[in-house]
């Protein structure tokens, strides 16, 4: 959830959505992502929409932040009217979702249910802070309806943590995605970070080694980007720790690819049982947003709420719409970001999707071993991965 908001056109005070827009649902995945703002500390790399307690003036926003919640869903219920399909997947993020109380959570969730419907199976995920939960707060969500929980690992080294401003215990991760497992979840994610400033090699082959021994059914791998605006941006700015270096990066990279192969890649930088909720983004599926800074897209309209939690309740204690702006994609935008997307999947990008330029450049990619052509699509190789972006900016010429 960036900190920086775009441009656009106004929102509609009612929310209201274009016809065109609403005409389409149920025909495309359809999601709902709950953004919570809220953090403990901020980690020196992040740039999310976040927000500390001393930041806030206390903690009535957060205390108060289910309702919010709960007021939004009602707004896009109300705008979606009949056509809302039933929710295949529910996403909550943040910050740290679970700052607030399970039952908050849970709350929340039987709003989503009793509002839209949960789709059978339904897949419904919340990040969480290592040192955030415990045994009782895990099988509490699970009772209420939570299936999967992605927790934030980043390193099994002290002194990487300390890098990046995590506040978690080396082994922490690990027994939380135990407690996860004891506590019903079949769906358990490590987040992992490499590239960071003083890491090794080895200890990124020991935070591989430690994720992989708790058991999950997903890892996500993210080389580190410095972000202007952070902590870690002026600490590199200054010249007080290095920059990434982009070949260590690759070389992590490969090491990743190597220790996780077990599980699968499915998207460029996550191996395992996918997650249904994040293809419904890379595939151009639908999702509302709720909470501040939150993005939404239904049918080639994409939207984004105010960013500050007390902008965000004033606005819906007023029975106004959040959002702060929006913008209407044209079919060429629609497709761009398809190939923008689908190229980092296993499955790949159609062929189809592809303008005359695309296709020439698939064919120079395949002769120079960094994409493969299968059933249709074109599908990133090993070191096709490595070089992704260059890859997808001549496939979406």
């Amino acid at each position: 959830m960036p900190s920086a908001l775009p441009d656009g056109e106004p929102v509609p005070p009612t929310g209201a959505l274009p016809a065109a827009a609403t005409a389409g649902l149920g025909q495309r995945p359809f999601g709902l992502y709950l953004h919570v703002p809220f953090c403990a500390s901020r980690c020196g790399y992040c740039d999310f929409n976040t927000y500390l307690g001393s930041e806030l003036g206390g903690g009535g926003l957060q205390d108060g932040y289910a309702d919010a919640a709960v007021a939004e869903l009602r707004l896009a219920r109300a705008v979606l009217g009949d056509a809302a399909p039933p929710v295949e997947t529910v996403f909550v993020g943040g910050g740290t979702p679970t700052l607030l109380p399970a039952s908050d959570l849970v709350r929340v969730l039987r709003e989503v249910d009793a509002l839209f419907g949960l789709a059978p199976g339904a897949e419904v995920t919340t990040e969480a802070n290592p040192d955030s939960v415990d045994e009782r707060y895990l099988a509490e969500l699970r009772a209420g309806g939570f299936t999967r929980v992605s927790l934030g690992m980043q390193s099994a080294v002290s002194s990487v943590l300390q890098v990046l401003d995590r506040t978690h215990t080396p082994g922490r991760p690990q027994q939380a995605a135990r407690e996860a497992v004891a506590a019903g979840f079949e769906q358990v994610s490590l987040d992992l970070i490499y590239g960071a400033p003083g890491e090794s090699d080895d200890d990124w082959r020991s935070s591989l080694d430690a994720a992989l021994s708790a058991g999950p059914t997903h890892v996500s791998a993210y080389s580190l980007i410095v972000e202007d605006g952070t902590r870690l941006g002026r600490q590199v700015a200054r010249g007080l720790l290095p920059a990434p270096d982009d070949d260590v990066l690759a070389d992590r990279y490969l090491l990743a690819e190597q220790a996780l192969s077990g599980l699968g890649w499915y998207e460029v930088s996550n191996w395992g049982e996918p997650c249904r909720h994040n293809l419904g983004y890379w595939r151009g599926g639908d999702w509302w947003g709720i909470g501040p800074g939150a993005h939404s897209h239904v049918g080639g309209v994409r939207w984004w709420n105010v960013k500050h939690p007390s902008a965000y309740a004033a606005r819906l204690a007023e029975g106004v719409s959040p959002g702060a702006g929006r913008e209407l994609l044209t079919e060429e935008d629609r497709r761009v970001e398809r190939v923008l997307l689908e190229v980092r999947l296993r499955e790949g990008v159609p062929l189809d999707l592809l303008r005359p330029q695309g296709l020439a450049a698939v064919g120079r990619h395949a002769e120079d071993g960094l994409v493969e052509v299968d059933g249709g699509r074109a599908v990133l190789t090993l070191r096709g991965r490595l070089l992704a972006d260059a890859v997808v900016r001549d496939l979406v010429d």
